[in-house]
């Protein structure tokens, strides 16, 4: 049986998306009323679905109404809700240790996990591994590794970028002036370049980044930040909440010579694009490009919190207790990412590769 039949089966099986009460249902208003009174208004609540199971891409709430997850769990299901692989994994695991904290001790699943993600690190020399609690925390940790290693305070993110909302993140993150309003000053000696999109005002770009290109070579590092003061340049090679715009090749590989030449670091932050959503690993490979540091988070471990980021292991000169953290990586989250990553291994990239020609072509078709 095909991926593809086996979730046509498994919608078939759960008969969604099927809607049953009006929305949100009684004890859905309930409960998001209960919500109300205590659980800080920052968090945005898109919609008020109040889930009670999941299963493969079917989210049902509290009243039993049956929903296609096209979110994936905002990016993070990528093998499913609840994939019974990765549940016996986490049940697995629960059974022999819950915590022990690797900064201060070793553990054979985290050590699993990091090997994993070394030999899949995006570049051609060797790896070294941080396991980190979110997507959030990798990008922290990847901006105090290139500091620590260039000994330069300097940052290059993107306009429309979003890297995460604790503040050396926020510093980097412009997709929106509500997630930065209140909480300045940010971190000095971030400059934020244009990034290639499809937009009336950038036409003239004509698609490559060659014009962005030059802006960032002219006015950033030109007259706003001396090249000699920059740590690292930080992109996504897709764009997330910024608007799901691709990175053209050109642009990456112009990145990367510009990086070379000024002994700057680039970092691709794959939080939202990695772990095989393109068809690939990660979605800067399809450039042909070689970041120094790439940080990975939800699609990792199938909804645990889990993330990290890989750097050439000629960076990681730092010394023991430069960081750490208390719970990232711990048994659990790292069984489970280990059981998703052999999943992904099993035929979901080349699903991804599949799945997404076939998406594509239909739009355009429709389009022409």
């Amino acid at each position: 049986m095909t991926l593809e039949t086996s979730a046509s089966s498994a919608a078939a099986r759960l008969d969604a998306p099927q809607i049953i009460t009006e929305l949100p249902g009684p004890r859905a208003r309930a409960l998001i009323a209960r919500d109300q009174a205590v659980v800080s208004p920052s968090l945005t609540r898109a919609y008020p679905l109040v889930a009670e199971s999941g299963s493969g891409y079917v989210v049902t709430d509290v009243d039993g109404n049956r929903f296609l997850d096209f979110a994936a769990g905002i990016a993070v299901c990528s093998t499913g809700h609840r994939h019974p692989e990765v549940v016996a994994a986490i049940k697995e695991q629960a059974d022999h240790l819950i915590h022990i904290a690797a900064t201060d001790f070793y553990e054979p699943r985290y050590l699993e996990l990091t090997e994993h993600l070394a030999r899949i690190a995006p570049f051609s020399e060797p790896a070294k591994v941080f396991l980190t609690n979110s997507g959030t925390e990798a990008v922290e940790g990847a901006i105090k590794l290139a500091r620590y290693y260039t000994h330069r305070p300097g940052l290059i993110a993107f306009e429309g970028a979003f890297h995460g909302r604790t503040m050396g993140a926020l510093s980097l993150t412009n997709s929106k002036i509500k997630q930065r309003a209140g909480f300045g000053p940010l971190l000095p000696m971030v400059h934020h370049a244009p990034f290639p999109r499809v937009r009336p005002w950038r036409e003239g770009s004509g698609g490559d980044g060659s014009a962005e290109l030059e802006v960032l070579r002219r006015d950033i590092l030109g007259r706003l930040i001396a090249p000699s003061d920059v740590a690292a340049i930080v992109i996504e090679p897709i764009q997330g909440e910024g608007g799901y715009f691709p990175a053209p090749a050109p642009f990456l590989q112009g990145l990367r010579q510009i990086c070379d030449e000024h002994g700057i670091l680039l970092i691709a932050d794959e939080i939202q694009s990695g772990m095989g959503r393109t068809g690939r690993w990660w979605a800067i490979e399809h450039a042909g490009v070689e970041p120094d540091i790439v940080t990975t988070a939800k699609g990792i471990a199938s909804g645990m919190p889990l993330g990290g980021f890989i750097a050439r292991a000629s960076l990681m000169t730092w010394p023991a207790g430069a960081h750490g953290s208390t719970f990232a990586g711990n048994p659990i989250c790292s069984a489970a990412g280990i059981a998703t990553m052999r999943l992904i291994e099993g035929g979901l990239i080349e699903n991804a590769a599949a799945m997404g020609a076939r998406l594509r072509a239909g739009i355009e078709q429709a389009s022409a």
